[in-house]
């Protein structure tokens, strides 16, 4: 790297480098009905998207109850679980996601604290 030019220093602002490149997050929430913790982890999801994301993602719900078949592909043995498809590397955070810290790290949002 030249002299002068500066380097990310966080993971989000590597994220967000990767962002700009990539435009759009895909991201799957994967649920089983109308529970009250799927419910509460598409909550969460949309607040900490449009906070951190904004007009930068697209949310597929995957809802188990009407397709089971499809949690085979992404591996789904909890839910509800979110998986990050783009940008790479694929990224899972199991529970309702009201762990705001816990779910930023687990997206590469934020760094992890020591």
């Amino acid at each position: 790297m030249k002299e002068g030019q500066d380097e990310p220093k966080t993971l989000a602002e590597i994220a967000a480098t990767e962002q700009a490149n990539s435009d759009v997050w895909d991201l799957r929430l994967y649920v089983a009905g109308r529970t009250p913790k799927s419910v509460a982890a598409f909550e969460n999801l949309q607040r900490l998207c449009e906070e951190h994301l904004a007009g930068k993602y697209r949310i597929e719900v995957v809802d188990l109850m009407v397709h089971p078949q499809l949690a085979r592909g992404d591996q789904i043995v909890a839910i509800p679980t979110l998986v990050r498809k783009l940008p790479e590397p694929i990224r899972k955070v199991i529970g309702d996601l009201s762990n705001v810290e816990r779910t930023l790290v687990g997206l590469q949002l934020r760094p992890a604290k020591p």
